[in-house]
């Protein structure tokens, strides 16, 4: 991959136009988007999340970012936690999904302590040192840099503070891996076109999900990037992990 050009999938495209595909397919499928999930998942993903808040240790009064946070699955789960004190910011980079989110959240009476913002995770519009915990699921193999969306997150993060990282993983069981090919190649497509009217873009969603770095690249990419107590939680066979580092 050269300095000029990043990956979308498969395909190999330029650098500065990868953030505009992205917010594309999440244009496209935001209105299936929850009910995707549960079929993809079956809804495995809501035990994915669920593990991910508590591993996150969330402290009434607490600032969160969750970012790429889409229809707000997390953001719902943190603002209980952080309780009235605290606070939770929603970002995404796509329009659709923040509004989406937002619905979905005053919907099910969650407001008062939770913001939204519309931005690129690798331009943070937050000063430093804000958040105590940096949330990011199912979000940074979509994004252009990961190294420069990283240090961003160390950035935002107070001393102390803690990065979660929850995104699909590399198999750690390998008698598994034609069965999970076939369903990410030949399944997900065709469940795409059927209930969201679009194969494509579950088709670059799987093969995202291939391009994105294993457990340990992404262990010594947080490292770079100065996070310290560094550790992966596979779940599911390694079909989704946890990272976690600390900006101490």
């Amino acid at each position: 991959m050269s300095e000029e050009t990043t990956h979308f999938g498969y395909e190999e495209v330029p650098a500065a136009e990868k953030r505009s595909r992205v917010g594309a397919v999440f244009e496209s499928v935001a209105e299936r988007y929850d009910l995707m999930n549960d079929l993809m998942s079956f809804g495995l993903h809501r035990a994915w999340k669920q593990f991910a808040v508590q591993v996150a240790r969330v402290r009434p009064g607490a600032r969160m970012l969750d970012l790429a946070g889409g229809t707000g699955d997390l953001t719902a789960r943190l603002a209980p936690r952080v309780g009235p004190r605290g606070s939770v910011v929603l970002a995404d980079v796509s329009r659709a999904m923040l509004e989406r989110g937002r619905t979905r959240l005053i919907d099910r009476a969650i407001a008062g302590n939770v913001r939204y913002a519309q931005c690129d995770a690798e331009r943070l519009p937050f000063p430093d040192r804000t958040f105590d915990r940096v949330m990011i699921g199912f979000g940074l193999r979509n994004v252009t840099r990961q190294e420069r969306a990283l240090s961003e997150m160390y950035r935002v993060l107070r001393p102390a503070g803690m990065l979660l990282v929850l995104e699909f993983s590399h198999l750690t069981v390998p008698a598994l891996e034609r069965a999970y090919d076939l369903y990410s190649f030949s399944v997900l497509p065709a469940l795409g076109r059927v209930v969201a009217g679009d194969a494509d873009s579950y088709r670059y969603l799987a093969e995202s999900i291939r391009r994105h770095p294993d457990q340990s690249t992404l262990l010594a990419t947080m490292r770079e990037a100065g996070f310290e107590r560094r550790e992966c939680h596979n779940l599911t066979c390694g079909i989704v992990a946890v990272h976690r580092g600390y900006r101490l």
